[in-house]
């Protein structure tokens, strides 16, 4: 499977909105709802809601993409998101708000520099580790 990069800036600039509104109202059931997306998102990137968004009203717009990337870093990407996010639903739960601001605002930072820059971490991690993987796998 091979995914619209456009789509996926689109949805990291809406998550970036949410865990922004979560870093204000500290609320736990809102990041309640982006650690939901982020689960969806995680089993099929194309089937998440903001995917959705954007196949719907923002795809008619610009038309077909130019290039397309796989999907696999994409899921890891949104795994690590649903981790941090996840994090803080639960310390704000638990009562540790600030444990939920630090783990929302990393993961923030994560859906801001996708948004903003086109740069998403979990998929260059998941890239690392690819490569450290093979290196290994050549080695022995």
């Amino acid at each position: 499977m091979e995914l619209d990069p456009r789509g996926q800036r689109f949805a990291a600039s809406i998550t970036s909105v949410v865990i922004i509104l979560v870093l204000v109202t500290r609320s736990p059931w809102l990041a309640l709802a982006q650690t939901a997306v982020f689960a969806l998102t995680a089993t099929n990137p194309r089937r998440g809601p903001y995917a959705l968004l954007f196949r719907q009203f923002v795809l008619p717009h610009i038309g077909p993409p130019a290039e397309r990337e796989p999907a696999a870093p994409v899921r890891f990407a949104q795994t690590v998101g649903l981790a941090f996010l996840g994090a803080a639903t639960i310390a704000f739960f638990a009562g540790a708000p600030v444990v939920g601001l630090i783990f929302a605002g990393l993961g923030l930072v994560a859906a801001f520099l996708n948004a903003a820059f086109g740069l998403c971490l979990g998929c260059e991690a998941y890239l690392a580790l690819r490569r450290l993987t093979a290196a290994r796998n050549s080695a022995a």
